[in-house]
């Protein structure tokens, strides 16, 4: 099953791509989680990324795209992933559909998660991540701490914070995510495969796992 997952940035898409990938035992793909670890490495992709990344911009079509489409060819995806952060705009989607139509494969379902943008904004400003990518835990400072501060419950690894994570940056990234879905909707509308999930109480801590199970009904 191929699955994109949809959302504004903050909404909980990546926590709940994650359940999904695990209950489904398929690949989690996050685009996001790729840049920044180029990122760290410093690599020229890195460096060109951080350029928009770091400004809360989208990076380019064509660079994301190719990164995506490299992925795609590993063993581990021939019965499907779950797309987080890709694609987020109608040309990503274009490309996606010609990348999977070569495979014999197709988007299968679009859950796209809708939550107030007051709560989106609170959550990234208090939000934690384990810095150990096998883990990759995410923590809330407000709602959802670790035991110990700045340590994870999980496997005892650093807390970072992602240094686009300010309330400036939000707005931007916010604002571009409004200027690129409307397309992107229509799109996955008009293939039948969009899903909209509203979660009961998006504060809650299950609330991700809340919208898994909405998507698996």
């Amino acid at each position: 099953m191929y699955i994109v997952m949809l959302g504004a940035p903050g909404s909980g898409k990546g926590t709940a791509a994650k359940i999904l990938a695990k209950r489904l035992n398929l690949p989690h793909i996050s685009t996001g989680d790729m840049f920044r670890e180029q990122i760290k490495k410093e690599t020229e992709l890195g460096k060109l990324a951080d350029s928009y990344i770091s400004k809360g911009e989208l990076v380019p079509d064509e660079l994301t795209i190719n990164i995506v489409k490299d992925r795609l060819t590993w063993d581990d995806t021939k019965n499907g992933v779950i797309l987080d952060g890709f694609p987020r705009t109608k040309a990503q989607a274009e490309a996606l559909d010609k990348i999977l139509e070569e495979q014999g494969k197709k988007v299968d379902i679009v859950p796209e998660l809708i939550v107030p943008d007051q709560v989106i904004i609170d959550r990234i400003l208090n939000r934690a991540t384990c810095s150990n990518k096998e883990c990759g835990a995410i923590y809330n400072i407000k709602y959802k701490p670790s035991k110990v501060p700045g340590v994870c419950d999980i496997c005892g690894a650093k807390l970072v914070t992602r240094t686009d994570d300010n309330a400036e940056a939000i707005k931007n990234r916010l604002e571009v995510y409004r200027k690129n879905v409307q397309d992107l909707l229509t799109y996955y509308k008009e293939k039948n495969v969009l899903v909209s999930i509203t979660p009961k109480d998006p504060t809650a801590e299950n609330a991700s796992e809340q919208a898994v199970d909405e998507i698996l009904k």
